[in-house]
């Protein structure tokens, strides 16, 4: 597939280092001029801007959190006056405040420019007509992959979220090649095809861009199969812009390239702070180098995953970062064993005729850490032989056990009682938090 930008994207990684070095040093003088809070942060520390003087020096910079942007809400982050901020998006802002996020024009102009190379990695071209299944609004998705879309010169179709059946509808009547959501509302609908008896071949899909909550491989192959399109995946976080950080290349599928010119990755152990080198896996970290209206440095994703730096087929030299495997506050421990939801989906995948529609609710009773996981079945399955439902059950015990190393509880419940169209699916409940010592 074509790359987007060839000059910049295959550059050497003397020359992208050097690139990078030049951003970062700007970058901290800039916050250090305009950001009382960095300012704070650095004086804190001891440290002036003049220190930064290699890229190794990056990891003497204060690491940022999610926290710190809810506290200088709507605009104490931000390094550019209002008047010059021309778009501004937020989180839900589900626990707590919204993080807010601002764009200056040269801030647009590169978030186009970002999306268009992962659009063009994934093998859109301006031949495509791409429906945008993310909901519009203050989230950054809907809005940041448009924009990139036409960039490319795509028809763009902005259908938001809603019933599986309007978004199969629209495919059909504008001959949609290329579905860009979530991945678990890609599920839904190609289960809404079986369930309506829809042929595939009554639709002109070809490509597929996921992203916004981690899947796995296997989910990565059912969605394929029964879309019969090629399926990438792709990476953005709102406190750094939005989609475009990274995505992998339809050629190869085997990570996800960062856009290093615009972002400087680090993997850091998430108890200790400390920096692990390429190949581990830990949490992502990004400091911005060319943002304008709102510079983060080091910011803390709580993304899972790791970095790698061999090259790639395609000819893209950006180093790719694994797929996202969980986050640190999905992750949950038992009896010091780490599980990540990803593991639970693997096995789902695994047994035929279950989707990977589960939210894992760990819990105390009696001193005790318990662990249950519902999981979604097809309402034949809950409404014919209760002995074909028990043995269902007792399967999926038996495998999660055996791949997790733990006692699980397994409730089989009804078609959507926990999937739906939802931007990010919560996956883990732990109740723990809420029980009194």
């Amino acid at each position: 597939m074509p790359i987007w930008n060839p000059r910049v994207e295959t550059m050497s990684r003397v020359d992208l280092e050097q690139l990078q070095l030049e951003r970062l040093q700007a970058v901290v003088n800039r916050i250090w001029d305009s950001v009382a809070f960095y300012r704070r942060r650095f004086e804190q520390g001891g440290l002036i801007p003049e220190r930064i003087r290699s890229l190794d020096d990056l990891r003497l910079l204060p690491l940022t959190v999610k926290e710190d942007l809810r506290t200088g809400y709507p605009y104490d982050l931000f390094a550019v006056p209002l008047r010059e901020v021309v778009r501004i998006h937020a989180s839900s802002g589900t626990t707590g405040h919204p993080t807010v996020v601002g764009y200056t024009k040269n801030d647009l102009r590169h978030w186009r420019e970002l999306v268009a190379r992962v659009l063009s990695a994934g093998g859109m071209t301006k031949e495509d007509v791409i429906q945008i299944a993310f909901s519009y609004g203050l989230l950054t998705d809907a809005f940041g992959l448009h924009q990139g879309a036409e960039e490319i010169g795509a028809s763009v179709i902005p259908m938001s979220g809603g019933a599986a059946e309007q978004q199969i509808s629209i495919m059909q009547d504008f001959r949609t090649t290329a579905l860009v959501g979530t991945p678990s509302y890609a599920l839904q609908i190609a289960e809404a095809l079986e369930e309506k008896g829809v042929a595939r071949s009554s639709l002109h899909l070809r490509w597929g861009m996921f992203g916004a909550e981690p899947w796995s491989e296997p989910l990565r192959q059912r969605i394929e199969s029964l879309l019969g399109i090629s399926a990438t995946d792709n990476y953005g976080i709102s406190e750094v812009m939005g989609p475009g950080v990274s995505g992998e290349c339809e050629e190869q599928k085997n990570g996800l390239h960062i856009n290093e010119d615009h972002f400087l990755c680090e993997i850091i152990d998430p108890d200790s702070g400390e920096v692990l080198p390429p190949g581990q896996t830990g949490e992502l970290v990004i400091t911005t180098l060319t943002t304008e209206a709102l510079p983060i440095i080091r910011y803390c994703t709580g993304d899972l995953t790791s970095l790698h730096l061999q090259p790639c087929p395609c000819g893209r030299t950006f180093a790719r970062m694994a797929r996202i495997s969980g986050r640190t506050d999905d992750t949950f421990v038992i009896g010091g064993v780490k599980v990540f939801p990803s593991q639970i989906e693997e096995v789902l995948l695994q047994i035929e005729g279950i989707e990977p529609n589960y939210l894992v609710v760990v819990d105390r009773e009696s001193g005790a850490d318990t662990v249950q996981v519902q999981v979604e079945v097809p309402g034949a399955l809950l409404t014919g032989d209760v002995r074909h439902l028990l043995r269902t059950q007792e399967i999926l015990r038996q495998r999660l056990e055996r791949a997790l190393g733990l006692t699980i509880e397994v409730k089989l419940v009804e078609p959507r009682t926990i999937a739906g169209p939802r931007e990010r699916k919560q996956k883990v409940i732990d109740r723990r938090k809420e029980v009194t010592p």
